[in-house]
């Protein structure tokens, strides 16, 4: 049994309004399953597939109020396109951030309800990622990290190491997940988490046992109300395991 990284989650005070920004910014269509949900993904894309990871804005009440611990980073082809990249992006509501980056060759951006974000400068690695080059997790410790997600999900490990690791999806495509070491801890719920998807077929009872039998936890909440398992990785980020699709 394995797993497979699906979507990201992203609460939202204006789903709707912030799914907009995000729909503009990628080039994705835009869909809902319900009042406060507001679902995106490329046009023409069936889910799940390994090309693309989907995001789910969920309506939440509560403001940000710190710095997210996992975010995207938004892949370019030229030096000319970073720069058309963020002037669009600022035309649609983003600002410039400053999480004390320094002289960076990437820009650091928050979309409209403050969710950092990075338009990264063109690099051979992303050239055939799509818009997101990568989704990036926030760490104290990459190589543990790496380890959980390795067993986790049956994508590849590219790159292990002190200060980051990686892994992409084993069929090649689609954008990498990557964990950056940070000074940060994490404070509160994540705002933004990763949902993952057990393959058709494999019972998500069993594949919730697996999960944390590898060091995830549960994080106690009442969980009755919902179809799916909510659980944290070693380092307390939350993740939700969907039902088989």
């Amino acid at each position: 049994m394995a797993t497979r990284l699906v979507q990201i989650n992203m609460k939202a005070q204006d789903d709707s309004a912030l799914g907009r920004f995000w729909a503009e910014a990628l080039g994705w269509g835009v869909d809902s399953e319900g009042p406060g949900v507001t679902n995106l993904e490329p046009v023409g894309f069936a889910y799940p597939d390994p090309s693309a990871v989907c995001i789910d804005l969920i309506a939440r009440p509560e403001p940000k109020t710190a710095k997210n611990r996992v975010h995207l980073d938004l892949a370019t082809t030229s030096a000319a396109h970073q720069a058309e990249l963020v002037a669009r992006l600022r035309d649609l509501g983003a600002t410039l951030a400053d999480i004390g980056q320094g002289d960076v060759p990437w820009t650091v951006m928050a979309d409209p309800e403050g969710n950092e974000f990075c338009v990264l400068e063109p690099r051979p690695l992303y050239r055939d990622t799509g818009p997101i080059a990568a989704v990036v997790v926030d760490c104290t410790d990459p190589r543990a990290m790496a380890r959980f997600w390795d067993g986790a999900m049956d994508w590849k490990l590219h790159e292990v190491g002190d200060d980051q690791a990686s892994m992409r999806s084993s069929q090649g495509v689609g954008p990498y997940l990557e964990f950056v070491r940070t000074p940060d801890t994490k404070t509160g719920w994540n705002r933004v988490h990763l949902d993952v998807s057990p393959y058709r077929g494999d019972d998500p009872a069993a594949e919730a046992a697996r999960l944390r039998a590898l060091g995830a936890t549960d994080p106690g909440i009442d969980q009755s109300g919902i179809s799916w398992t909510i659980l944290a990785d070693p380092e307390g980020n939350e993740f939700c395991l969907l039902s088989p699709r």
